[in-house]
Formats: structure tokens, sequence, C-alpha cells
């Protein structure tokens, strides 16, 4: 293949333009309201030191510019984007239509429950379905995003300590070596050590290591199911009866819930506490850490006294009674950790788009990304003397896979950085790269439900393309070359310095103090 060079030089946007232009007409007084109130007072608090700095662009440049930025942006729109484990999937436009209609939009959080009934029943049905998809008793939609519900549910975990008695002595919470890196940090942010367990050679957790480690002060196990390596835990059930022996908790990380979607539930595998990122399973926009949603939901086993689990996850519940949708709060347990009931649109997104396909549609979906990824697996078999699939190769993977470029490496000192830049050159968009920590060289690939075979061979055509460049000696150090940006020097981004407000960047170039734009 051939891939054209592309250099973008978009200047910044007070770099552009001439300050005598505009693409805006202040509103001035008449000298007959000037008359009757007198000049403007502003408070001497208030007041600006100087000037707002305001590009001088008319309209029409304006309109250029962000259109200009917006094609040099990349997204699920523009192709396939396999993040493993962070299934970026598409984006329905039905949903969007619903989701962000204007009489939505529009609607007050503090309204009155009976003028939304719509809404509430709209999400009432989210919140019934997902205790029905994960088999747990009670869900709350209040959580902001996936790490936002989980740290709500690690905080449920520490409140069922404490209500019984026993936080003194449950402060260890144990996550596999291949979590996502959430699991240890809510794990923290509650209060709980960390205790760390490695992944066996089969890809399952060490359970001679588990048992070592499981003990009176085991407060709950964190882990994703399928696993970060792709692969289903195949000692789930084994491993929920050992922590619950010691009345410790199952938190289910609900991130890879798109791999087992209509198959396999956590709540029958033991698991008590599970959070849902719903952008990487049903559909809503993944955004860049915000808004988003993440519902929490519990099985409802006993606390102490009439107290269940499912009572101590924040935000309010939607209940249907009398005819009614309401909003109910717990009586117990902690409310946090935002304003209103939930992020409405989010959540309206995934339920058209549940809606839309249906129980069968929903099962299919997550079959459809097991089918991409193990057809990629096989694909990738043709270029084993670059690329290997650690930790049980033969068995099959669920919706993503981790691939080791250890191999391409030890052969032409190219890294898996290099091949993500690779592909980035040929309009592709790179995997996660460096994670699990537990791979040498990973490459996480995840491809959607929604990606043809032809993307799929695009991939490993490219990955051919790079390992045999590489081979051949070509300058791979210097990819991406076809990017609006080049690659950035991990050094200098791990030594930021101090950046320049915008605004004085087209002053300092007319002093001469920095060089002309290229």
């Amino acid at each position: 293949m051939e891939y054209r060079q592309a250099r973008w030089e978009e200047p910044l946007v007070y770099e552009q333009g001439d300050p005598a232009r505009g693409g805006y007409l202040v509103p001035q007084p008449s000298e007959r309201i000037k008359r009757r109130v007198g000049p403007p007072r502003i408070p001497e608090k208030a007041a600006r030191g100087e000037a707002p700095r305001i590009p001088g662009m008319s309209e029409v440049e304006v309109v250029r510019h962000y259109t200009r930025l917006a094609e040099m942006s990349y997204g699920v729109d523009s192709g396939p984007v396999p993040l493993g484990s962070c299934t970026m999937k598409y984006n329905p436009r039905i949903a969007a239509r619903y989701a962000y209609h204007p009489r939505l939009e529009m609607l007050h959080p503090l309204l009155d429950e009976e003028l939304v009934q719509g809404v509430l029943e709209a999400m009432y049905r989210v919140q019934e379905w997902l205790k029905h998809i994960l088999g747990m008793d009670t869900c709350s939609l209040h959580p902001a995003a996936g790490a936002h519900g989980e740290l709500a549910g690690v905080y449920a975990m520490y409140w069922y300590h404490k209500l019984r008695g026993r936080l003194g002595e449950k402060r260890e919470v144990i996550v596999p070596d291949s979590a996502h890196g959430t699991n240890p940090a809510s794990a923290a942010m509650a209060g709980f050590r960390v205790v760390e367990v490695p992944t066996a050679s089969d890809g399952n957790v060490d359970m001679e290591a588990l048992r070592s480690v499981v003990s009176s002060a085991t407060a709950g196990f964190m882990i994703t199911n399928p696993s970060t390596l792709g692969l289903f835990e195949e000692n789930i059930l084994e491993i929920s009866r050992l922590i619950h022996s010691v009345d410790g908790l199952m938190y289910y990380d609900g991130a890879n819930l798109n791999g087992i979607l209509g198959h396999a539930r956590p709540g029958d595998m033991g698991f008590d506490l599970a959070h849902v990122n719903l952008h990487k399973t049903f559909s809503s926009p993944h955004g860049g850490g915000g808004p988003g949603a993440g519902p929490v939901c519990a099985r409802n086993i006993e606390v102490v006294g009439d107290i269940r689990l499912g009572d101590l996850l924040p935000g309010p519940r939607i209940v249907y009674r009398r005819g009614e949708y309401r909003l109910e709060w717990p009586s117990y347990g902690p409310v946090m950790i935002r304003a209103w009931q939930a992020n409405t649109s989010v959540v309206l997104w995934s339920y058209v788009y549940m809606l839309s396909l249906g129980a069968r549609g929903l099962r299919l979906a997550g079959e459809l990304s097991v089918v991409n990824t193990n057809y990629f697996i096989a694909r990738l078999r043709e270029l084993s003397r670059y690329y290997e699939v650690p930790y049980a190769p033969g068995r099959a993977r669920k919706h993503e896979v981790v691939v080791s470029a250890k191999p391409l490496k030890r052969q032409t000192g190219a890294t898996a950085e290099d091949v993500a830049k690779g592909l980035l050159d040929a309009g592709l968009y790179a995997p996660t790269i460096y994670f699990p920590l537990i791979v040498e060289e990973a490459l996480m690939f995840e491809f959607t439900e929604s990606e043809t075979r032809e993307n799929i061979d695009r991939y490993v055509e490219r990955l051919r393309e790079i390992a045999e460049a590489a081979e051949r000696g070509e300058p791979y150090r210097d990819w991406p070359l076809n990017t609006a940006a080049r690659r950035v020097d991990l050094k200098e981004a791990n030594h930021p310095k101090t950046i320049t407000p915008t605004w004085r960047v087209k002053e300092r170039r007319e002093r001469g103090e920095i060089g002309p734009l290229r």
C-alpha cells in the first residue's frame, strides 16, 4: 500500500485573522439610554484589568478553523477504534435523535416527578434491564462514569464491613495483576490495602497464590471477567466460594461485559457488586472522561438487621408504585458524589440502543464481537514470526486479545510503540499499548461487533507491512509521517514545561522571541 503524506499546519485561533476584523457586533446603547442610566457602573472587584483578548476573525474564518481541526481528528465515525478494554462501539444516530432531543435537553432536574413520568419510565426500564442482565437485585443509575460507579461499589463494600463491626479487621482487597488501573485505585481511595495476585500460565488467576493471601483480613476481590487478556476466568465459581468463606465480597468490574453479554451473568458467578460502563456495552458515546454513566448494582444480601447491600448504593432508585414512577432515596448508606439523579441523556441513549436491539440483538452483539476478535487472532497466526499471543495461546478469546510484539522487537528493534505509530501512518487507529503490564510489548486489540471483515484484514495486512519494513531497516522511529502531529518525545512529555498562555504567542512571535509558523 502507498500512503500520502499529509501536511497539517493549522495555527492557533489567536494566530489568525486581524485585530481590526470581527465576526460579531456588540450593541451600543443609544444616547437616550445613556442619559437615563448614566455611564456603566462596574464594581471595582469585578472590573477587568485589561480588555479581553478576542481573536480578530470573521465568522467564516472561525467555521473553517474548527472544520479543519475536525478533519484532523479521528473517531469511531472515521473508522475502527480497536482500543482494548475501552470498547469503542459505534454510536447509532437513532439514539442521538432521542437522547439529545431539545424537549429532553431543556428539562430541569428539579421538575416535579408528575411532569417527567415518561423520562422516569425509560430510566426505570434501563435500571430493571441492567438488574436482569447482571443477575443483581438492586441497581442505581446515579454514578457519572464507570470509575465513579466502581468507587461507589467499593464504598458499599466499605460500609458493609463497617456496619457489621469488622472494618478494623477487613483491610485488604485482592486484585489480579491484569486488573484495570481503576481497581487498585478505587480500593485504595476507599482506604483498603491492595493485594495483588499473579496470573497463571493458562491465563486464569493463580489459585495457589490466591489461597495464600485470602484471610480474615480479606474485604473483597475485584476482577474483570472476561479478563484484560480477553479470557474467561475458568475458576470464577471456586474464587467466589473462597472469598465468601471469609465473609469477603466479590466485585465485578463491568468493563468487559460486552464479551459475555446474554451468555453469562455476574450474579450467577457469585459476584455481589458490579458496575456497568454504558458506553462500553450499551453504545452511548465514550467521551473523554465524561460526562458518562456507570450504573452500580448489588445483590440484596443481608448486611445487618433489615439493611441490605443494595441499600448502600448511592443516589435514588426509580420505583413504580400505584401507577406512578417515583425517585426513592435509600434510607441508609452513603449518598455520593454528584448532584441530581443520573446523567439522563446518556442513560436514554443506552435505552434506545437496548430497545432497538432487544434481548436477541444484544446477545448477538456480544457474539459478533467475540467472532471478530477470534477472526483477527486466526489471521494473525500468519505473522507468528513477528507477533505472538501470550498466556494460553490455544484458548479462544472473548471480545479482545493482547498481542505481544516481543518477537518483532527481538528481530528488528521495533517496539509496540513503533507498531502503533505505523498503524497511524496508514490511517488506522492504534490499539492500547503496553497494557496490561504483565505482557511485554503489549498491543491490546478489541474489534467490536460493528467492524467488518475487510477492516480487520486491513489491520492484519498493515501489521505485516510494518514488520517487513522494520526488517528492511526502514526508519520506523520516524513514524508517523502522515498524521496531523508527529511523534511526541516521551522524555519531553514526562518533563512538561510551563505553557505560555496562547494569547501571547502571536505577540512573542512578532517580537522575534519565537520563530515563525512553519
